[in-house]
Formats: C-alpha cells, structure tokens, sequence
C-alpha cells in the first residue's frame, strides 16, 4: 500500500487520471472544511510503490470534490465551500485557475461527461441545484431546479447521453434530461439523507445509493418500486460509492465508520471486505480505470492511501 500525508489539510475527494495510471489529484480542506483555505495535490506513484508530491496549488476556501477533463491530461476541475469552481492547468502550476462563480452555496460535488463529443460537466450545491456547465463558457448552460434540501452528489450516466442522476438530503434521486431540465424523474430511495450515487458500468439501467442510514441499494430505473440489492454492514454513513470498471456486481465504499469496504451484490447483503486503515471519517473514493484492482481512498486523518483489496484478486 502506498501512502501520502497532507499535513493539516483533510482530504474530501481523490481521483486517478484517465490518461495516466499513476497519476492523481486529492483535493483537500483546512480545519476539516470548516474553516480556512483548500490545497489541491497533485501525486505520482514511483517504481517503487510510493506516492511523491509534484505539485500543490492553492484556493482560499476548502476543496471538496475534484475530477479531471476527458480531453486534456493535464487539466482537472475542482469545487470549493465558496460556491466556486476551479479549472486547473497542472502543467502550470502559477497560471491562475479559470472560475466559474453561479452557485450560493458550497459545491459538494462535480463530474465530467464521458459520453458526449461536447466536454460538458455538472456541479451539485448545497443551494439545492446542480448545474450543467462548458468549460469554455464563464456562465452556466443550465440549471435543474427540484430538490427541497442541499444536492450531495451528480453523476453523468456512462452509457445514456445527456443523462444524469442526483441526490439529495431530500431522501430523493432525480433522473435528468440535459434538454429538458423542468421534468426530471423522481422517486425516494432511502428515508434519510442520500449522500451518493453511481451508474453500473455495464448496465445502463442500474444505479446505486448510499445515504446517512448506513446503507446501499441498488435500483433498476425501469422500475424503481423496490431496491434490486440492498447492502448493509456500516456503522455510519456511507459517504461514497462507486461501482467497479471491471466487474458488473462489485461496488466500493467509504464511510464515517473510518472504513473502506468492498461488496459483491451477487455474492449477498455484506461486504466482502473491510478495510481499517483510517483514523477518521473517510471521504473520498476512486478506482483506477487503467489498472485492474486498484483503488485510492483519503480521510479526514490527513492521509491518502492506494491499494488492491485482496478480495479483487479473485474476481
């Protein structure tokens, strides 16, 4: 396992590049994201199994979420507790950030379309909207209005263009139609806060939540009368989720209960794997794409950790 510390910086989101296996970005928050500044990391795994630091950059206000361009390998895209989002030039590092400036709240989350020849990409506020936004536009090219508490998490879907989902504190998940954002389908997955969500991707029509009840259900979108899977076993809030890119059935976790857990629906209601190598809340979750059984995951106890749950060696 290789590890990195970000001294007095938690970390809220981490993410492997697209186009480098080993490379990622962690973005980070002062005082637990309370207070104070955000400090965005870019690291590299060495030969040798370790991760050194190639460069920081710096924002006034916490980072909460991060992810990087489908079309440029050295650009990402971070979101900030001042509503603000951030395009980053990582190849020069004293070239300011391009901002985007809609939301009145903090953003709590961000993503990057994968199905479009257009490079668009979404924000969730805790103002209760999410925005759909170009990277060579200043303004926003819409707003999706609906949810009745703060937005936690949108995702693009892989397979379905200009689709996506969001959910909230609102107990709630909306499906939406880029064009037509007065219509999204709507329907409650869990009776407390809906932290995450995440599209299978292999099956177009299977999503999964996570919310403040400790627990994951899968929905097929066909017909979302009940959960398709429901996992359990946490303690705490699940605080992410994200689907394997290498196996239909296998899903990874990260929650307030300080663990890291690895779940196969087809194999029963309980992870497979638990993973206790955080002090703290954990916050953020990827997997590597590029590399087959491979995942990052940092907490609010200043570390990132990358590693290969051994329960994947057999999948």
């Amino acid at each position: 396992m290789a590890t990195y510390l970000t001294p007095n910086r938690h970390g809220y989101s981490v993410r492997f590049s697209p186009f480098n296996a080993d490379r990622l970005v962690v973005a980070t928050s002062q005082f637990f994201g309370l207070t104070g500044g955000g400090t965005l990391f870019l690291l590299e795994l060495t030969p040798e199994g370790t991760l050194k630091e190639i460069h920081n950059y710096q924002w006034p206000d916490g980072l909460f979420d991060v992810v990087w361009s489908e079309s440029n390998p050295s650009v990402v895209l971070s979101a900030s507790g001042d509503g603000a989002l951030q395009l980053w030039e990582l190849s020069n590092p004293k070239c300011k950030p391009i901002t985007f400036r809609e939301h009145k709240k903090e953003v709590y989350s961000i993503d990057w379309s994968r199905t479009r020849k257009e490079q668009y990409f979404l924000s969730a506020s805790w103002d209760c909207t999410v925005k759909l936004w170009d990277p060579s536009r200043q303004n926003s090219i819409s707003t999706f209005f609906g949810h009745k508490e703060l937005v936690y998490n949108a995702v693009f879907s892989p397979k379905v263009p200009n689709c996506f989902a969001s959910v909230s504190g609102d107990g709630t998940l909306k499906l939406w139609n880029v064009h037509n954002p007065d219509f999204p389908t709507t329907f409650r997955v869990h009776d407390a806060e809906v932290l995450s969500c995440d599209w299978c991707k292999y099956e177009e029509n299977l999503i999964a939540t996570s919310a403040s009840d400790g627990l994951i259900r899968g929905w097929d979108i066909r017909n979302y009368n009940q959960p398709i899977f429901q996992l359990k076993g946490c303690s705490s809030a699940i605080r992410k989720i994200q689907f394997s890119p290498y196996n239909i059935s296998v899903l990874a976790s990260v929650s307030y209960d300080f663990t890291t857990r690895i779940w196969d629906f087809k194999r029963g209601s309980e992870a497979i794997e638990t993973i206790e190598h955080h002090s703290e809340f954990v916050y953020g979750l990827d997997w590597n794409v590029l590399r087959r059984g491979q995942i990052a995951d940092c907490g609010w106890d200043s570390l990132v950790h990358v590693f290969s749950p051994s329960s994947l060696k057999d999948l």
